[in-house]
């Protein structure tokens, strides 16, 4: 067999070596690092993580290897990889933790594998690509006893852990109703609603069909078409607005409102769609289980993007502009927004006046996650918390292609039980050689 069709059949079948976190118990070791996606989103995070004092990056993969040279700066010795699987294989036992940070397609695939490795692993969010592989994320980390975090950051920002100790400390009392978010659109980065008629050129240094991976192969197109950052748009590659943002909006309505379970019902309204990518401008109305935090035994969370804003009185708001992304809380005893990403206001300021409250700490997230491997501690937002928040984002896109009805979810039974034909997009079909196999 050829070298990667080899690497391909371990990759699918086999735990390729033990933990080789061993060396995180010794304090006079490092965590040995991998980076996955070199470039963007990738470089910060790679970055980030190398400033923690415990932290030895010693591998990077990048299916363009023109977009290494930054991480090649922060140590010229580690190696290079094309495809990561190969990476694993040759250097499954000196790898303790690997970073992923690709297109949303890939999360799962890469993040299963890492973990099938033996590998703790930082996944950029959303945590997956559809609620299927959020969920074998979520189970196969349980099984591992890895530690794991989603890259969601806001999560540790002062802001953030602010207003969600406001909420949870009752500033506004009980939570009536939340609306949040996102100024972005779904096919705002490509300007593209349909594939472009010319194939173009791959440059030599991209991998096209690595880059492709899970999704059904597709003629290349012209940078900024797909690759290298456009992908978002498109549904067989990014989330659209809501995958790019929600995981972070949410985060503090999920985190305040001590939200668990899932959704029972989403209902999604937008300005229309096709089968290539996501809605410039939608509506979604989600219904959770009420928590202690909240008024009533059921809580409405509604979401808005494209520039789509919730319609809020303005005295709620002391006749104050929302912020562009964000989210509101509606309370029995007052209102709180928390800007995206901005210090939480309290409403109506008459009220709150002569409030008193501690601003929150400001948290690394990127090291959190390199802590809790030394202490083998898991911290928050792990995949048992960044799992649940991405099903629920992704259920928003699956309510996308039924816009105007109310999916009935049963989290339990991974099942919509009202309209057979949407459980088809709780996962995907995996292209030959690049399928995810269910964690059992």
């Amino acid at each position: 067999m050829k070298r990667r069709n080899f690497i391909k059949a371990a990759a699918a079948t086999t735990v390729l070596a033990a933990p080789a976190i061993v060396r995180g118990q010794n304090l006079n070791s490092k965590v040995q690092t991998a980076g996955i996606g070199a470039d963007g989103k990738g470089w910060s995070d790679i970055s980030a993580m190398a400033l923690h004092d415990g932290v030895q990056m010693i591998a990077f993969a990048d299916v363009d290897l023109s977009r290494t040279a930054k991480v090649q700066r922060l140590n010229p010795e580690a190696p290079l990889h094309q495809d990561f699987r190969e990476m694993l294989h040759d250097m499954g036992d000196k790898i303790d933790a690997c970073t992923v940070s690709t297109p949303d397609h890939m999360h799962a695939y890469i993040g299963i594998n890492a973990m099938l490795a033996g590998k703790h692993v930082y996944v950029q969010k959303p945590l997956a690509h559809n609620v299927w592989e959020a969920r074998q994320m979520q189970l196969l980390a349980q099984r591992k006893g890895l530690i794991t975090r989603l890259g969601n950051q806001i999560h540790s920002h002062k802001f953030y852990r602010t207003g969600t100790r406001l909420i949870k400390d009752g500033a506004i009392g009980k939570v009536k109703e939340v609306h949040s978010w996102c100024g972005s659109t779904g096919h705002g980065h490509s300007g593209y609603i349909d594939r472009p008629k010319k194939e173009a050129e791959v440059p030599a240094t991209l991998d096209w069909d690595l880059w492709v991976g899970v999704a059904p192969m597709r003629p290349p197109a012209a940078a900024g078409v797909y690759a290298p950052f456009a992908w978002r748009d498109w549904q067989d590659f990014g989330s659209g607005a809501l995958g790019d943002f929600g995981c972070h909006i949410f985060d503090p309505v999920f985190t305040a409102l001590n939200i668990t379970g899932a959704p029972k019902t989403v209902h999604n309204q937008h300005t229309g769609m096709n089968d290539e990518v996501w809605p410039a401008q939608q509506t979604l109305k989600y219904v959770f289980p009420g928590t202690e935090h909240t008024a009533k035994d059921t809580i409405n969370i509604s979401w808005y993007d494209g520039g789509r804003l919730p319609s809020i009185s303005a005295k709620m708001i002391d006749g104050n502009a929302l912020p562009r992304s964000g989210s509101i809380f509606i309370g029995e005893k007052g209102n709180l927004v928390q800007p995206h990403v901005g210090a939480p206001q309290l409403y109506p300021a008459a009220t709150y006046a002569d409030y008193k409250y501690e601003e929150a700490d400001d948290q690394n997230h990127y090291h959190g996650w390199i802590d809790g491997i030394i202490s083998g501690e898991q911290p928050s937002d792990g995949f048992d918390y960044g799992g649940p928040l991405t099903e629920a984002v992704q259920l928003g896109n699956i309510a996308a292609r039924f816009p105007g009805q109310s999916l009935e979810w049963d989290a339990e039974a991974l099942k919509i039980t009202n309209i057979e034909e949407a459980n088809k997009y709780l996962t995907r079909d995996y292209r030959k050689g690049w399928e995810i196999e269910p964690v059992v």
